[in-house]
C-alpha cells in the first residue's frame, strides 16, 4: 500500500469501509455522540475512559449501548493497515435518526474516522469569555453550532478561542477544551456543569498518583488575577498555556504546563 493511501483520512461504518451513499444520510445528522482519541504506535491512552464515555452517552441518548468488545473490534478494524500515529473519532448514532420518537428496536451504528495525527496549537492562547451553557453538557454530542459561532466571534475580537461562563458567572469549559488553572500549589478545576474530557480524566488520576494537590472550586473572572497560570486540554494535548482570558492577564507557568504533560505521559499506552 502506498504512503498516500496509508495516511489519507478513512471511514468505516459498522466495521467495514463506508460507501458515499451510506455516509450521505449522516452528513447533517445531529442526534449522535462521539469520542476522539490520538493513536500513537497503534496504541491509545485512557481506553477505559473512551469506552465508558461511549457507553454512558449511548444509554442517555438511546437507552442502550453497543458492547465494549464490539466497539473495540470496530476500532481495531479501522486502525488495521493504517499508520501507527493518527487521529481517530468514533461516533455512535441510531438508525431511527432524529426528529422521531425513540425506537427501541433501531440498531445503533458506529462510524469510525481516522486522519493525520494532531498535537494542538503551541500557544499561549488568549480566550474571550462568553456566557454559554451547552445542552447536555456531560455528553460529547454533535450538532453544536454555538461553539463554532462563539469561537469565530472570539477571533473577530482578536482572541484565539472562546471560554464559557455559566449563568452564575462561573467558568465551565472552552469551545473544544477543558480548562485547568494553577494557584501556585494545586491544580484547580472549575466547578460547573461541563464535559469531563478523557484527557482531563487521565491527567486527574495521574496527578493523584504523583501526589499533586487538586481542587475543584468555582472560578469567576474576578478570581483570575489571583491565579498563577491557566491551560486548556483536549484529545490533542494535555496542556496549552493560556496567557489571557478576557481582559485578565495570566502569568506564564511553565512548571504547571510540564506537570500536566508529565501526568499525561505517566498514563500507559495500551492496545485496543
Amino acid at each position: 500500500m502506498s504512503t498516500t493511501a496509508r495516511t489519507a483520512p478513512a471511514a468505516e461504518l459498522n466495521g467495514r469501509p463506508a460507501a458515499a451513499g451510506e455516509l450521505a444520510p449522516l452528513a447533517f445528522a445531529g442526534y449522535a455522540h462521539f469520542t476522539a482519541v490520538q493513536v500513537r504506535g497503534g496504541r491509545v491512552r485512557g481506553l477505559d475512559l473512551h469506552l465508558e464515555r461511549l457507553r454512558a452517552a449511548s444509554v442517555e441518548l438511546f437507552g442502550r449501548a453497543l458492547p465494549d468488545d464490539l466497539v473495540r473490534a470496530r476500532l481495531r478494524s479501522a486502525l488495521a493497515g493504517g499508520p501507527d500515529d493518527l487521529s481517530l473519532t468514533a461516533t455512535v448514532y441510531s438508525a431511527a435518526g432524529e426528529f422521531t420518537p425513540a425506537d427501541p428496536g433501531a440498531e445503533l451504528g458506529l462510524l469510525v474516522r481516522t486522519g493525520p495525527a494532531a498535537s494542538g496549537p503551541e500557544g499561549p492562547l488568549a480566550l474571550a469569555a462568553f456566557e454559554h451553557e451547552r445542552f447536555l453538557p456531560g455528553i460529547k454530542h454533535v450538532g453544536e453550532p454555538a461553539k463554532t459561532r462563539l469561537l469565530r466571534r472570539a477571533a473577530e475580537q482578536g482572541f484565539d478561542d472562546a471560554a464559557f461562563l455559566d449563568r452564575r458567572g462561573r467558568f465551565s469549559e472552552a469551545s473544544i477544551w477543558n480548562l485547568a488553572f494553577w494557584d501556585g500549589e494545586a491544580v484547580v478545576w472549575p466547578e460547573a456543569e461541563m464535559l469531563t474530557g478523557t484527557t482531563m480524566g487521565i491527567v486527574r488520576r495521574r496527578l493523584d498518583g504523583l501526589g499533586v494537590p487538586q481542587r475543584v472550586r468555582e472560578v469567576r473572572p474576578a478570581d483570575l488575577p489571583e491565579l498563577s497560570g491557566a491551560a486548556v486540554m483536549n484529545s490533542w494535548t494535555p496542556g496549552v498555556a493560556v496567557h489571557r482570558i478576557g481582559t485578565a492577564a495570566l502569568p506564564e507557568a511553565p512548571a504547571f504546563l510540564e506537570l500536566l504533560h508529565r501526568a499525561y505521559r505517566d498514563e500507559p499506552l495500551t492496545g485496543i
